[in-house]
């Protein structure tokens, strides 16, 4: 079991709410760990009741936003703010290993649960913390979302095209690339705690998350001083065959950005002529004649569609896909046979992790997604036991 579930045997206490911290603890749970959710008496984790197009599951305290990364976990209710729901959280971090939260300082400072006050009680406890902006600095108490992040960060700012203007990602990914990042910060912490004995503070920040995953355009703009620009769907390697391409029905992305994928792109569209065209035959001279590179791929791509072009570019060593939704992409053979959707045990269809350790076949949650304190009465009686 520990092959594929190297978190088996650790507790992790989940006080986090909406996308980003549930996540985080939802991968660790899929890892093995033992998640407790805690979360508010009077109505919960407040994504409980938004997010999706189910209305009906939402009213009820079960979002589809909800149920993507609350199963596998056990959920009590707890009031902090009472002297009894506080002391039984300190009972469920005296036993945990682990602490994921994403509240801002303050409020983790109000309830007399902030980092200050965590390691000296809880010196073993590895102690996660997702906030909008991290700690220190003018907006570290400052409350932000995903899509308010993605704002602050730039990423709308090089999304889109010059006539479109900035644009949002079409999913959250900073929500979720934060919590993948607290993932890894939390092994790197048990790694260092099973040398040490003591535990840490993790402070993860949504901004820089996205400045991350920016990080090629970071540091080319640090080193010429050229700030991102909207380029639509051209690739950030800005070689005139990586890119979008309409086809007699579909699109293809190429991302022909080597030599040997000129070369490969050429025989696949039977364009071996490319190849002694003073135009193309070299790369700077491609750069120089982008626009006609680009009209004669489109019309080359234009006489098939792009389900017929998508095997044979990919054949012949073409970086290439064609554009799907995101129904056709969960419909195919490959994120089948990789088995990425789970079902858990009352039949609904999450997604897993992206990555398998060890040969493992699939990750699948251990359970479906509680309602609110389901587990409260068991959870305050093993607390007893002790």
């Amino acid at each position: 079991m520990s092959k594929t579930h190297p978190f088996e045997g650790l507790l992790v206490v989940d006080f986090t709410h909406v996308l980003a911290g549930p996540a985080c603890s939802y991968y660790l749970g899929l890892l093995g760990a033992d998640v407790i959710k805690v979360e508010s008496v009077t109505k919960g984790d407040a994504i409980r009741h938004r997010g999706g197009t189910d209305a009906d599951a939402a009213r009820a305290g079960m979002s589809t936003s909800y149920l993507t990364q609350g199963a596998g976990k056990r959920s009590i209710a707890l009031d902090l703010e009472s002297p009894a729901g506080l002391n039984q959280f300190h009972e469920l971090l005296a036993r945990a290993d682990i602490l994921v939260e994403n509240h801002v300082p303050e409020t983790m400072r109000r309830l007399q649960v902030d980092e200050a006050i965590l390691a000296v009680r809880h010196p073993h406890l590895i102690h996660c913390a997702m906030t909008g902006y991290g700690r220190g600095g003018p907006q570290e108490n400052t409350a932000g979302y995903d899509v308010n992040l993605q704002a602050a960060c730039g990423l709308m700012e090089a999304t889109g095209t010059q006539e479109s203007g900035p644009l949002r990602t079409g999913a959250p990914v900073l929500d979720y690339g934060t919590a993948l990042a607290a993932g890894f910060a939390v092994s790197a912490a048990l790694y260092e705690r099973a040398s040490t004995g003591q535990g840490t503070f993790i402070d993860v920040s949504m901004l820089e998350t996205g400045l991350t995953l920016m990080s090629s355009s970071v540091t080319d703009y640090l080193k010429t001083g050229n700030a991102p620009e909207r380029r639509g769907n051209l690739a950030n390697s800005r070689s005139p065959g990586a890119g979008s391409f309409p086809c007699m029905e579909g699109v293809m992305s190429l991302g022909v950005n080597e030599e040997s994928h000129f070369e490969s792109l050429a025989k696949a569209l039977d364009r071996e002529d490319w190849m002694s065209d003073a135009r193309f035959s070299q790369r700077d001279a491609r750069k120089k004649h982008a626009a006609e590179l680009s009209a004669e791929i489109t019309a080359e791509l234009g006489k098939r569609t792009a389900k017929e072009w998508e095997p044979v570019l990919q054949s012949a060593g073409v970086p290439s896909a064609r554009l799907r939704s995101m129904p056709e992409a969960l419909e195919s053979e490959q994120i089948r046979r990789r088995g990425f959707v789970q079902s858990t045990d009352d039949g609904v269809d999450v997604p897993t992790l992206p990555f398998r350790l060890g040969g493992a076949g699939a990750y699948c949650p251990s359970s479906k997604a509680p309602v609110i304190g389901e587990h409260s009465v068991e959870i305050e009686e093993w607390l007893g036991s002790a």
